[in-house]
């Protein structure tokens, strides 16, 4: 739906972030935040000085509202008009991380076979498993 078509009452009702998004997607273009702002403020009939009050709050409203999109410069746009680029970065943190990793594996592996070596069949010859119920015969 576009802004134009939406009655003041109704606009005045909405959100900064919904508005937002109206103006973004009527635009079609992105938009430095103060001047997004701006606009909103147009719309909802705020003065300068809650413009200045407010700007912080609407930041924080894009940058929560996953709908939106920070680009470069203090750009903002709709997300769903850009792709992300995921990039993998084999740096050597995640070289050192790989390294601790595979030490204590190795730790564990050790401790394994120690504990394995341990225990023989010898160690376990003379146990004798009872039943509850022979236990209270023999008591």
């Amino acid at each position: 739906m576009k802004l134009s078509e939406i009655p003041k009452e109704e606009l005045e009702l909405m959100g900064y972030d919904d508005l937002a998004f109206l103006i973004l997607q009527d635009e079609n273009k992105k938009i430095k935040i103060n001047e997004l702002f701006k606009k909103v403020c147009t719309i909802l009939n705020l003065s300068d000085q809650e413009f200045e009050n407010r700007i912080a709050d609407f930041f924080e409203i894009l940058t929560t509202d996953k709908r939106f999109t920070m680009l470069e410069d203090g750009y903002w746009d709709l997300k769903d008009k850009h792709s992300e680029k995921v990039i993998i970065d084999e740096d050597e943190d995640f070289m050192e991380e790989t390294e601790e990793e595979e030490e204590i594996e190795e730790e564990e592996n050790i401790f394994k076979e120690e504990e394995e070596d341990s225990s023989t069949d010898e160690d376990l010859k003379d146990l004798v498993v009872i039943d509850g119920d022979e236990e209270e015969e023999n008591l």
